[in-house]
């Protein structure tokens, strides 16, 4: 088994700290680690990016910082000319990834979304606005792009209280797309708000199984143990290889799906064992 994981920007011989738990893993269990030069991908460098993964590794999988779609795209194409096959498929890393890609599969078990695709920087007229949120009808509403939120700035670039207060939605949501900046992914989602409890579950998903359920990194001090076989139909039904659904508990006492990510580049929380995802990967 041979995992590709981002290098040390100081030290590109190394795996960069943040993944040193995960590389130790991997190589107690037999495996090893190639590097790939993150910055250099980011800089549309996607051949200097690969420079250090050996030839003919064959079908690998990568666990490292989050790119863009078309970055991973760039990244699988530089890899195949080292006979290097990404176990996750462009198509899904951009599915799983990106909410437009699974919200129609989850559509009854996560809040209702409307999205809107933007360049950076580029805010929409309020009038436009009104006409995208027209289908979730009033009440509060959260503004994020395809792939991230700015919860951390609740009240200026996320919260929407009353989505019939144009002029409230106009603001939020131009001051999130400001904040964003060139890093806006994709476009600007609405999602209806509701209000959860106990903090957030991440449930890992390989092949359309669960292997691995434990906090949300960003609250791991929180334990909530949700059944994850109510959403196991749509895992399956998305068709991706490595995913994570983040779940909480809705205050009707319904368990959610806040969200869904392609799992190489979702962060495991620091009371995780690597081990324990490692040990399911489908090894070919």
């Amino acid at each position: 088994m041979t995992i590709l994981m981002c290098a040390d920007p100081l030290n590109p011989r190394r795996v960069d700290e943040h993944f040193a738990r995960e590389a130790e893993a991997v190589r107690a269990l037999g495996g090893s680690v190639a590097l790939i030069d993150h910055d250099a991908l980011q800089r549309g460098d996607a051949a200097t990016a690969v420079r250090q993964v050996p030839d003919g590794l064959g079908t690998t999988w990568y666990r490292g910082w989050m790119t863009t779609s078309a970055q991973y795209a760039a990244l699988a194409a530089a890899l195949a000319a080292r006979n290097v096959v990404l176990a996750v498929p462009p198509d899904g890393y951009e599915k799983a990834h990106e909410l437009p890609g699974w919200y129609d599969t989850f559509a009854g078990v996560t809040p209702a979304s409307v999205w809107l695709p933007l360049s950076p920087g580029a805010t929409p007229a309020a009038d436009k606005l009104a006409e995208l949120v027209r289908p979730l009808g009033s009440g509060p509403a959260v503004v994020k792009d395809y792939v991230k939120s700015r919860k951390h700035e609740w009240d200026e670039a996320c919260f929407i209280p009353e989505l019939a207060d144009v002029e409230r939605l106009h603001a939020v949501v131009a001051r999130f797309i400001e904040r964003q900046g060139d890093f806006l992914a994709g476009g600007i989602v609405i999602r209806e708000y509701e209000r959860l409890e106990d903090g957030e579950a991440r449930v890992w998903w390989v092949d359309g199984e669960p292997v691995l359920m434990g906090p949300h990194p960003d609250t791991p001090d929180r334990h909530p143990r949700p059944q994850a076989d109510p959403i196991a139909p749509c895992v399956r039904a998305l068709g991706c290889r490595f995913i994570t659904t983040d779940l909480a508990r809705r205050a009707d006492g319904v368990w959610r799906v806040v969200e869904v990510g392609d799992g190489q580049v979702s962060d495991l929380p620091s009371v995780a064992e690597p081990a324990d995802l490692y040990l399911s990967f489908p090894i070919r």
